[in-house]
């Protein structure tokens, strides 16, 4: 059996294939990773898989995109991380859906029912619940965010979220009890996926919560220093850069 898998975050890819690699209920010859929306439009437009696990949200737009691109008639279990989601897909879709962060237990199910039903599927219903699903304001901005605690996935809240910033090669996402955990991307893709509203690009290392600013110094016109809380673990000033000083203060007061 033929699997695809369409998921941005590499964290959440690899700990689905390694309990997909680990099961026995369906036999898997081929898994195929596509990360992005425009992968999976190309990859369908001349290959097929006998089953799709479908992140809803995807870093260049919401995977349901793909089915106005290609005419895909396999058996599609959906990820996500986001609750009314969930349940829209599981009441207007005749497949499953997994909810971040997941288990083993819960990936066995959605298998089972796959077996269940993919001798009957029709994939009328799910063409026809395209509209009902992608709604205006469906603005596809992450509010959940994938981490590793121990050999499990975690979800976090977007309130719950502090800040991310970069140190190194690493992005790491830092929680409001100050927790800090590495991150799957960078810090360059991220902010155009996080809620403007709650988030700002302050410099090229910190993207902060605005809840997480708990002072704030203007030294001069063109030296703003934010004191965060937590504070950051790597023990140095946190200033808005000069050319981001007035967007960032206007951020701020709105």
């Amino acid at each position: 059996m033929k699997i695809a898998i369409i998921e941005d975050e590499l964290l959440a890819v690899n700990y689905l294939k390694d309990l997909l690699d680990k099961q026995n209920i369906v036999p898997v010859t081929e898994t195929v990773i596509l990360r992005s929306k425009k992968q999976a439009i190309d990859f369908f437009e001349n290959h097929s898989a006998d089953l799709i696990f479908m992140d809803i949200h995807l870093g260049d737009g919401m995977s349901l995109e793909i089915f106005e691109h290609v005419e895909l008639f396999t058996p599609v279990i959906f990820i996500t991380a986001f609750d009314e989601y969930a349940m829209r897909v599981f009441r207007h879709f005749t497949i499953d859906y997994l909810l971040k962060p997941f288990e083993e237990e819960d990936l066995h199910k959605a298998l089972q029912k796959f077996i269940s039903i993919r001798s009957n599927f029709d994939p009328g219903p799910v063409l026809q619940s395209l509209s009902t699903l992608r709604q205006p304001e469906n603005s596809g901005k992450m509010k959940h965010f994938m981490v590793r605690e121990g050999n499990k996935l975690k979800s976090i809240d977007e309130h719950q979220t502090a800040y991310f910033f970069a140190s190194g090669k690493y992005l790491f996402l830092t929680t409001n009890d100050g927790k800090t955990y590495i991150y799957d991307d960078t810090i360059k893709d991220i902010i155009h996926k996080l809620n403007p509203e709650l988030f700002f690009k302050i410099n090229r290392k910190f993207i902060i919560n605005k809840a997480a600013i708990v002072e704030i110094t203007k030294h001069s016109s063109q030296k703003v220093e934010l004191k965060l809380s937590p504070a950051p673990e790597i023990n140095s000033d946190v200033f808005i850069s000069k050319r981001q000083i007035t967007e960032c203060l206007n951020w701020l007061k709105n």
